[in-house]
């Protein structure tokens, strides 16, 4: 069975108040025209469908075009959708049981009663059954009535929520099994503080949303999302495969790409990356204003000036968007000194991080609890 594993599509999404929606158009384009080619039987979409969870009516629409072009061109293929954190799992939850006729599922919402489970549907091949469990990002807020509570009666970490969820599951180890979820997984005795992560992704302060990747082990490939790199997590089989184009500056140099996985006979399963094109690539270009003129481009592109401003700073910025037309951002690079830069880098962290922010506010006798209590308000005012 042939998987094509795609997520954090963010459609709507706006890069620098840039509106990406032809570019998002003409990538989601080239994965429908690669699923053609190598016509897959389970497209696996693993959340952040939307930017928002209060979507454009633009941004529907174009899911609604990339959708449509799949079914039409290969009617026999089915697609399987999840929500993410930037999603409203409400919304991506609509119409999902006519839909299922229709071989899209469309899973918004986790398990939050007693008598509710994972979502699971089983697709079968020459070498018999594959079972699927589509997984929307959890929060332990919204599993707590069925996982319960800690011994201090507060809700369950996020690690601790979805192992006793899973717990809950029937999983038949003999058969081949797939999860599509929208988590912070990490291989066990990993820093979460050593990952390194994207400017455009949320992280919670502490990094509490990490789960440990060892809960994945029934499963034959986890389709994850929720990362923006491609990566590993533990095992070649499970994967994040990143977003379809760049939402950042941080994402310039990776290259992006649909996994094609190849489900055969129990144990067995190959992954392979299909590189995606984007219309414009998303470049970082240093230097001096006359080195900097040498690298004209239509790229999406983030400047780097070095060198000391002077009184035409005005006129340097509009010739600048003059050759660089899609410019999105000029950063002018302000040499320190060896004595003086560890301090500087160590303020812009702290201007970054809004707990740090935060915390630099707080009296010094304020205590740990008090800060635990700082903690989980920022990461609910952030979404998390």
């Amino acid at each position: 069975m042939k998987l094509f594993h795609l997520s954090d599509l963010h459609i709507g999404l706006k890069l620098y108040n840039r509106d990406m929606a032809d570019d998002q158009r003409y990538i989601l384009d080239e994965i429908r025209e690669l699923a053609v080619q190598r016509k897959p039987d389970v497209i696996l979409i693993a959340g952040d469908i939307y930017d928002r969870a209060i979507p454009s009516a633009e941004a529907v629409e174009l899911f609604d075009s990339f959708l449509t072009g799949l079914t039409r061109s290969l009617p026999e293929c089915t697609v399987m959708a999840i929500s993410g954190n930037h999603d409203s799992p409400a919304r991506i939850n609509l119409f999902r049981d006519i839909l299922s006729e229709e071989k899209i599922f469309m899973i918004g919402i986790p398990p939050m009663k007693e008598d509710e489970h994972i979502f699971r549907t089983t697709l079968f091949d020459e070498h018999g059954p594959v079972n699927f469990f589509l997984l929307p990002f959890v929060r332990p807020s919204m599993v707590r009535p069925i996982v319960g509570t800690d011994e201090n009666g507060n809700s369950c970490s996020y690690d601790e929520s979805l192992r006793r969820l899973l717990a809950r599951e029937e999983i038949d180890e003999s058969e081949r099994n797939v999860i599509v979820s929208h988590q912070f997984y990490l291989p066990k005795g990993t820093d979460a503080n050593a990952v390194e992560r994207m400017e455009s992704e949320i992280v919670t302060v502490g990094n509490i949303d990490q789960v440990g990747a060892d809960i994945l082990s029934p499963f034959d490939y986890a389709a994850l999302g929720h990362i923006h790199k491609p990566m590993r997590v533990g095992s070649e089989a499970f994967r994040y495969c990143g977003t379809p184009i760049p939402c950042s500056f941080g994402e310039a140099d990776q290259q992006k790409a649909v996994l094609e996985v190849e489900l055969g006979e129990k144990g067995t399963v190959s992954v392979k990356a299909l590189p995606l094109s984007p219309r414009r690539k998303m470049r970082v270009i240093s230097g001096t204003p006359e080195e900097v003129f040498e690298n004209g481009t239509d790229d999406y592109v983030r400047i780097d000036l070095t060198g000391t401003a002077g009184e035409g700073e005005t006129d340097l910025q509009d010739m600048l968007r003059t050759v660089f037309p899609n410019l999105l951002e000029i950063r002018r690079v302000v040499p320190f000194s060896a004595d003086y830069a560890a301090g500087a880098r160590a303020v812009s962290d702290e201007r970054t991080d809004p707990y740090s922010l935060c915390r630099a506010f707080l009296p010094e006798e304020t205590d740990e609890e008090e800060y635990a209590l700082l903690r989980e308000i920022v990461n609910h005012v952030k979404g998390v």
